[in-house]
């Protein structure tokens, strides 16, 4: 039987991490590499290395590689994965945390916009998915029958319509349905896929939202917790997620909100 810190122990593994740069997505790469995971961090800019120096300044210090690549262009996001197995690395966990954000009246929505948001934030995920989950099948699982663990990032509004954003809604519902549909496959073949729902967090995503008065008022007000999420509220669920301390959980949406879904 594991011990408590031998489930929560990501010590020898690798994660593929996007979207790591700022925000919840830097938090959870640094929790996960607090808990021994090295990272190989996927950016569109491989000169903002400020993530990457993060890790490597930890009490205990991880490898971190940034790999660039475009998740607004699909062939730049096909080419990921075998770019990183060609350089020799082995993919444990992979967590999608990239995306992107259009407001506009649905009424008024660019094609152009919607476009955007949907290649980055559903159709990115389903290829990386695809091809790191080909990874890990490739693998013999280890002794507990694991091959890895995929965590996508999904919102509050995989389950609400929200309000200006229709591309936004329609894209992280179809990251929650991919993330049950990928866990029907996987999840008796050794890879726990599960999604995270943010709530209303403090980052620049939402400093629309944060800046106009009113609506921050009343989205406070809803929020049982009584405060906005920060991008720390992120790391114990991601390494639960990434490990052995979820082994049984898969094909699930894990809602880190404040109490917002339970109002």
């Amino acid at each position: 039987m594991s011990s408590v810190q031998e489930l929560f122990s990501l010590e020898g593994q690798t994660a593929v991490v996007t979207g790591g740069t700022r925000g919840i997505g830097q938090a959870m790469a640094i929790a996960l590499a607090e808990a021994g995971a090295d990272i190989i961090l996927i950016q569109r800019t491989p000169t903002d290395t400020t993530t990457k120096s993060l890790i490597e300044s930890l009490t205990l210090p991880r490898r971190c590689t940034i790999f660039p690549s475009d998740l607004s262009s699909p062939a730049s996001v096909s080419a990921l994965i075998p770019s990183i197995l060609s350089a020799g690395h082995t993919i444990h966990m992979l967590l999608n945390c990239g995306g992107i954000q259009r407001r506009h009246p649905a009424d008024q929505f660019p094609d152009e916009d919607w476009h955007a948001v949907l290649q980055v934030n559903l159709t990115a995920v389903f290829t990386l998915c695809r091809d790191v989950g080909a990874h890990m099948l490739s693998r013999s699982p280890d002794s507990s029958g694991r091959r890895g663990a995929i965590i996508n990032v999904a919102s509050l509004l995989s389950f609400q319509g929200g309000i200006t954003v229709p591309a936004y809604a329609a894209s992280k519902g179809g990251v929650a349905q991919l993330t049950k549909a990928l866990s029907n496959e996987w999840a008796g073949k050794g890879i726990n896929v599960n999604a995270i729902a943010p709530g209303y967090i403090a980052t620049e995503m939402n400093t629309a939202l944060m800046e106009d008065e009113e609506r921050a008022k009343s989205i406070l007000a809803r929020i049982p917790a009584g405060r906005w999420g920060t991008p720390e509220d992120f790391k114990g669920v991601v390494v639960w997620l990434a490990g052995k301390a979820s082994g049984y959980v898969s094909g699930e949406v894990v809602t880190v909100d404040g109490g917002w879904m339970g109002r």
